[in-house]
């Protein structure tokens, strides 16, 4: 008993929080597109794990520099190959397997720096008054209405063939201007509140109440933004693998699509052709439904209009 009295101050402190999760992980259950969304999500992740495994099996399953010395062509699915092979002999399959990898690598890495460049920008620029946030906003709409894959092509274009993380830092560079939009009309909602005054009356210096007071509140939106940020930057780097200016060492998706056109498959091989540009199709969609659960979270109006139909 005395155990229990001793312990119960630190679960009173935890209730709001163990509540409010709880309260969000129900509506996030509830929303059916949140659910097919992680289950395309699981799908993925699990080819992106299970990517590594053909190469173990058999070196011939590479997806770069694997070929099979009884094709050397590219031939229609089969036991040997699930899913066929490309105009060297390459697995399919595995290729497609790589490619998992590759577009969690690339959206994930590029996303999570565009909220975070975006998340400090937006913090910064609605919290520490009028000429800083004219300077920071003026400098992300200069950045947003720039053709992002026009302007990655022209670098390559100039220095040549990217590496894939030259291309998710580009692709970070450029989009973080709208979450930076977001996050700073929220900071300016968040600083007029009671407890930044009480925090700041209290003597508490600008960046513990940024960081202590109003990044906290913040974060959820910041999450629920880059959700989406993933989806843009699958679906440019995609584009830019497509268009030949990706990263020749790197098997993506997009580098699939490429590779099929170049050399004359396009409309003779949809085993090779079909494939890539489904899964493409479908994690831009998976990331897309998972963000719409999340706004459901976060916005009690859609709860609202969602139990009301």
């Amino acid at each position: 008993m005395s155990k229990l009295l001793k312990a119960s101050p630190r679960l009173a402190r935890r209730h709001p929080w163990q509540e409010r999760l709880a309260e969000d992980w129900r509506v996030f259950r509830s929303s059916l597109l949140g659910k097919i969304g992680m289950a395309l999500l699981l799908l993925f992740g699990l080819m992106a794990a299970g990517s590594y495994i053909p190469p173990l099996l058999d070196p011939m399953y590479h997806p770069m520099t694997g070929v099979d010395p009884l094709v050397l062509k590219s031939t229609p699915p089969s036991a040997r190959h699930w899913l066929g092979t490309d105009f060297m002999g390459r697995d399919i399959f595995s290729q497609l397997l790589a490619g998992a990898r590759v577009a969690f690598m690339v959206g994930v890495s590029a996303a999570f720096m565009a909220v975070v460049l975006g998340t400090a920008v937006g913090m910064t620029a609605g919290y520490m008054g009028r000429l800083t946030e004219t300077i920071l906003m003026r400098l992300a709409d200069m950045i947003m209405v720039m053709p992002t894959l026009l302007i990655i092509l022209l670098l390559a274009a100039l220095f040549g063939k990217l590496n894939i993380w030259t291309i998710v830092l580009m692709i970070a560079l450029f989009r973080w201007p709208g979450v930076s939009r977001v996050i700073r009309a929220q900071t300016l909602s968040l600083k007029q509140r009671p407890f930044i005054d009480a925090a700041r009356v209290a003597g508490a210096s600008h960046f513990r109440i940024i960081f202590r007071h109003i990044m906290p509140n913040v974060l959820p939106l910041a999450f629920l933004y880059m959700t989406f940020r993933v989806t843009a930057a699958i679906v440019i780097e995609a584009g830019l693998a497509f268009l030949g200016f990706g990263d020749p060492g790197t098997v993506s998706w997009g580098m699939m699509l490429q590779w099929v056109w170049k050399t004359g498959h396009m409309f003779t091989a949809p085993y090779w052709l079909l494939p890539p540009g489904i899964c493409i199709s479908l994690i831009t969609l998976s990331f897309y439904m998972l963000g719409r659960a999340m706004d459901e979270v976060l916005d009690p109006r859609l709860r609202e209009e969602g139990q009301r139909e």
